[in-house]
């Protein structure tokens, strides 16, 4: 097990030794890291996957899932999840119990799935990528959070305030099925798998393991609908705006004007370089979901 120690339940030994009593009362004898940063959640579980460890469980939230994932992918060794984070989109759209006690049963008794995963240039996703105003946004978020001390939300804030005053734009051309768009947009937002965008469950997606990306390009909007993007962007809940030309496949190519872009994948912002070419990777990852 591999455990954030900055996200909810497992920021201290006293919870580690909770977590291993709750696993322990399931029959599973859980080996247990206390992670503080991205780089020691990948390095722990490499040497968990070379070791020969057939299940890694992460907890924490989508970043932290991801970073583990990012090493799972195509070993055959099974993801458990213990969602301890604010969102927990990936969680969701597979049925894992939010609740900590029922997500520990899920992962004791569990069955195990094949789930896609998406993957732009060398990075994967598990839930969705994008370019433009959010990470636009989380960049100057982390700078409010560093120089000045801001809490996030606060500097989040802040931040949204920033892009929005300079009503930030991207040109951008997209090649997709041997066809080639040219759009100017203030987003572009990529999902693992396609996101319901209508009815009570707008946001969320039905499957994983359909093997197609979905790609959003937000139509150009004026500033009151860049103020919208903006708040669904940071509350995480873009998926649910319907001013999006939409399109699938399984793979394709986005160009800019810029050598280089920042580009978030499931909420880390990464600078890659030009074009970015996204794929899907069906069936690379395997989770305990719930019976």
């Amino acid at each position: 097990m591999i455990i954030n120690g900055g996200a909810g339940a497992g920021h201290d030994e006293q919870a580690v030794g909770d977590l291993r009593a709750k696993f322990a009362s399931h029959g599973v004898d859980a080996d247990i890291t206390l992670a503080n940063s991205g780089e020691e959640m990948i390095a722990t579980a490499r040497q968990a996957i070379d070791s020969g460890v057939d299940t890694v469980v992460a907890g924490g939230g989508d970043g932290t899932i991801n970073a583990v994932a990012s090493v799972l992918a195509g070993s055959g060794a099974a993801l458990g999840v213990l969602p301890l984070g604010t969102l927990n989109h990936f969680a969701r759209d597979l049925g894992i119990p939010q609740v900590l006690d029922e997500a520990i049963r899920t992962i004791a008794t569990g069955r195990r799935v094949q789930v896609d995963v998406g993957a732009v240039n060398d990075r994967i996703f598990l839930n969705n990528s994008s370019l433009g105003l959010y990470p636009d946004i989380v960049r100057h978020r982390e700078k409010q959070q560093h120089r000045l001390g801001r809490g996030k939300w606060p500097a989040a804030v802040w931040a949204t305030i920033a892009a929005l005053r300079r009503y930030p734009f991207l040109n951008v051309k997209l090649a997709v099925d041997g066809a080639e768009h040219a759009r100017v947009t203030p987003f572009v937002f990529i999902g693992n798998n396609e996101y319901i965008m209508q009815g009570l469950s707008i946001g969320a997606r039905q499957r994983l393991d359909r093997g197609k990306l979905s790609l959003y390009v937000a139509q150009r909007p004026g500033r009151l609908g860049l103020l919208r993007f903006a708040f669904r962007a940071l509350v995480g809940k873009l998926a649910q705006e319907r001013d999006f030309d939409v399109m699938l496949s399984e793979q394709f190519d986005i160009a800019t004007r810029h050598r280089h872009l920042r580009v978030a994948t499931d909420g880390e912002v990464t600078l890659m370089k030009t074009p970015l070419r996204y794929r899907i990777m069906p069936a690379a990852l395997t989770v305990i979901v719930p019976h």
